[in-house]
């Protein structure tokens, strides 16, 4: 019996003895698609799919779309008046130094677009600034103006004056003309007739105003092109 029991202990294998340390062998194979899948499940293989999870592709689409925008915003001032109108947004909130001064670096920089201009009142500086840098500077020889009545006149003589008394609703980018006293330029007008404004020293700063559809007694309009 003995002996059969020695016959039978050498027809069975030896065992595998399991590493020391314990960790399974593993193929280079299996290894290498274990990888894979961990790579995957983690994003890294999916890079794009991450940052634009993350928001980096969508930056990069927000920032298009803003420039697209910008774009399209100077692709409408296909006009001076409008380009004027831009530049004129562009400065509201620009204010005295100190107030009641009728000056400021950035109103001796208005005041630059006027020939023989000095410190003083200065809504007509800043539409003649505007419409310089939009291409269409006031007056017969570009020279500006320092006054609102000279502006009136020289629209007058010029074929671009539309008195409010015909009730012609003015367009963005016309200069409204209040008398001898004020000047500024139209940003939009609403169906109800209501016009708004941005306006130079107007309460000592670069100011948006609302007027009813007379303008609240505007005398008249200033077609720049």
């Amino acid at each position: 019996m003995a002996r059969i029991a020695e016959l039978h202990q050498g027809l069975v294998p030896p065992s595998t003895a399991a590493p020391a340390t314990g960790a399974a062998t593993t193929s280079p194979t299996a290894f290498a698609s274990a990888l894979q899948g961990a790579t995957s499940s983690t994003g890294l293989a999916g890079a794009d799919g991450a940052s634009t999870a993350l928001g980096f592709s969508g930056a990069a689409g927000t920032t298009a779309a803003a420039s697209t925008a910008a774009a399209g915003a100077t692709g409408t001032a296909t006009t001076a008046g409008q380009r004027a109108l831009q530049l004129a947004q562009a400065e509201v909130g620009q204010a005295e130094q100190p107030p009641g001064s009728n000056d400021s670096p950035r109103i001796a920089d208005y005041r630059t677009a006027t020939a023989g201009s000095g410190v003083g009142p200065w809504c007509a500086y800043f539409v003649s600034w505007a419409a310089k840098n939009a291409g269409a500077p006031l007056g017969e020889a570009g020279q500006g103006f320092g006054g609102v009545s000279a502006v009136s006149s020289w629209a007058q003589r010029t074929g671009r004056w539309t008195p409010a008394a015909a009730g012609q609703p003015p367009q963005a980018g016309d200069l409204v003309v209040w008398g001898g006293q004020h000047i500024g330029i139209v940003e939009s007008v609403d169906a109800d007739g209501k016009i708004h404004t941005i306006e130079g020293n107007s309460s000592n700063m670069v100011t948006r105003r609302t007027h009813d559809s007379s303008g609240d007694g505007a005398s008249g309009y200033v077609r720049l092109g």
